[in-house]
């Protein structure tokens, strides 16, 4: 599948970008239940670890709107 450029009130904005929004809406709000029941506090490095959460939720985002 190809991706295309979408107009944002007549502004050409690449998929990719829109994808990079709703990915970190994802990631914020798993963070937050996250924080809520204290979990981030068994990890070693919390700011890398919600890094790549972020990373792993775009990739699944990306691989499932492309196929």
């Amino acid at each position: 599948m190809k991706f295309f450029e979408i107009n944002l009130f007549g502004v050409y904005v690449a998929p990719i970008s829109m994808m990079m929004v709703a990915a970190w809406i994802v990631t914020v709000a798993s963070r937050r239940v996250a924080d809520r029941f204290d979990l981030l506090r068994h990890v070693w490095h919390p700011a890398l670890f919600v890094f790549s959460v972020y990373v792993i939720v775009l990739s699944s985002m990306v691989l499932v709107i492309a196929r």
